[in-house]
């Protein structure tokens, strides 16, 4: 058992002696522990894990539990144990994950809460310390009352996936069973972020296209930006659109059919995106939620650590139980379809990666964590592989040399159609769409007008079918939706383009 306890570094410290003129060099530690996950105090071993053992465990003993007593508050659970270990007597301290947090070390006038970073105890930042109280109060930052009144907020589009998910309409007192709207006419935290126009101005998500395998790409840093701002549903759809407008999908062929090959597993991102705006720290501010995209991986990061401490890459990922830092919002994504209440997040962006054809398990998805920021690493399936594999054909080279960011639809066209009309591709897949007979109509007379080659944005969507701004960026984010049409730079703000 001892062997094992100095073989851990997170959750285990070790005194050579049990210092009584300065206490705090080790109750900052039960403080820490108290405030985590629990961690063990091994008393009679040095920093290189030596044992010297003590010349008193009785006397010692009765030291640390009335240290404990007079200066640790509220009193944390621990068992203290001698042991001997090479005929010399050690002293361990096992001190349990507190439920009545934070767990203040206090003396000479002063209160302090610690926490584990790595392998040492440090005074818990601001934010933690917030989010311990509400752990203590058993409350969630989520399940608060806010400032704003939910007569002032629309939830259209939490009322659209509503629909789309149960088939039904969306019932009045949902706001009040899921504690988005309090009795008071409030909303709460969760409210408030599922608002479209959502009033917490840090829950936003940062979109970058990056330009090589670092953010010092060269002469262009960033081939495609975007910043997203709202509701966390629109966060989410947003987040996804970028990264499939970013994505290449290459195919090889077989006896009888195609294997496609996307870069990135859609599951994948889309399981760590909920993740990341689920199960962030909205408590810490001036940080959101970020996208990168390089030319060999994808990252999303989100603020905020694991939810108990811990750090994932020091976790076995398959054995990580369900701990959610927002439980009210966690449950309403659960009933919009969009997660799982098991939390079984972690294993479909494995499995899905996993089960990819071109999967090696090199490009296996990495997470990592901190005090302060959770990061998830999907790599480029395909990054570095179109030439090695031989799989692609000399047509399909040139048309992605030629197409750049164009949807794999234009490649596999451009490369095999032959004599099939482009145009009429087009028109075909138009007719498939789940749009109203009217916004078709209008999407063929704008595609009349401007074609594959040809760019526009609001201002010429009115001179060719004559609607106002609003209608007309609702067309646009209809069309971006089911990725007819892709966003251009350098052209002029918020130009767009048609796409096979």
């Amino acid at each position: 058992m001892i062997d094992k306890l100095i073989a851990e570094a997170t959750e285990c410290d070790f005194k050579v002696a049990v210092e009584l003129n300065k206490p705090k060099s080790w109750l900052k530690s039960v403080s820490a522990f108290a405030n985590g996950v629990g961690g063990t105090l091994i008393f009679g071993v040095d920093d290189s894990k030596e044992i010297i053992g003590l010349n008193d465990t009785q006397k010692n003993a009765e030291a640390i539990s009335r240290l404990i007593k007079e200066r640790i508050t509220p009193y944390p659970d621990f068992i203290l144990t001698p042991k001997q270990k090479n005929e010399k007597d050690l002293l361990i301290l096992t001190v349990f994950a507190g439920r009545s947090t934070p767990y203040y070390y206090k003396a000479d006038g002063i209160m302090e809460a610690y926490i584990r970073m790595g392998n040492e105890s440090v005074i818990a930042p601001s934010y933690v310390l917030n989010q311990l109280i509400l752990n203590g109060m058993n409350k969630s930052y989520d399940a608060l009352v806010s400032e704003f009144d939910f007569k002032d907020y629309a939830f259209s589009k939490l009322r659209e996936r509503y629909k789309a998910w149960t088939g039904n309409s969306m019932e009045d007192k949902f706001f009040d069973s899921c504690e988005i709207r309090r009795d008071n006419g409030k909303l709460t935290h969760a409210g408030a972020l599922l608002a479209d126009d959502s009033p917490i101005k840090h829950s936003r998500l940062f979109c970058t296209r990056w330009n090589g395998l670092d953010k010092s790409g060269g002469i262009v840093d960033a081939l495609d930006s975007a910043e997203f701002s709202g509701s966390l549903i629109i966060l989410l759809n947003e987040g996804m659109s970028f990264v499939k407008r970013n994505m290449k999908t290459s195919w090889k062929k077989t006896a009888n059919s195609r294997i496609e090959m996307p870069e990135y597993c859609e599951r994948s991102v889309f399981e760590a995106l909920v993740n990341a705006l689920i199960h962030r720290d909205y408590l810490i501010l001036g940080s959101e939620v970020h996208i990168d995209v390089y030319d060999d991986r994808l990252t999303i990061y989100s603020p905020g650590g694991m939810v108990d401490g811990s750090r994932i890459q020091e976790r076995d990922i398959l054995s990580i139980s369900s701990t959610r830092r927002n439980p009210v919002l966690a449950d309403i994504f659960g009933r919009l379809g969009y997660m799982e209440r098991q939390g079984s997040g972690f294993k479909k962006i494995t499995d899905a990666y996993s089960s990819a054809h071109n999967y090696k398990a090199e490009l296996s998805p990495k997470f990592y964590s901190d005090i302060s920021s959770f990061q998830v690493t999907l790599f480029n399936l395909n990054y570095g592989q179109a030439l090695e594999t031989g799989d692609w054909s000399e047509k399909q080279a040139i048309a992605q040399s030629k197409t750049g960011d164009w949807d794999k639809k234009q490649v596999i066209a451009q490369s095999q159609s032959g004599d099939l009309n482009n145009k009429q591709l087009f028109l075909e897949n138009l007719t498939n769409l789940n749009f109203s007979q009217s916004t078709k109509n209008n999407i063929i007379t704008l595609f009349e007008a401007f074609g594959f080659e040809q760019f526009f944005g609001r201002t010429d969507i009115f001179k060719a079918i004559k609607l106002s701004p609003s209608p007309a960026g609702e067309l646009i984010r209809k069309m971006r939706e089911v990725n007819i049409i892709e966003q251009v730079q350098g052209h002029g703000k918020g130009k767009y383009r048609f796409m096979i």
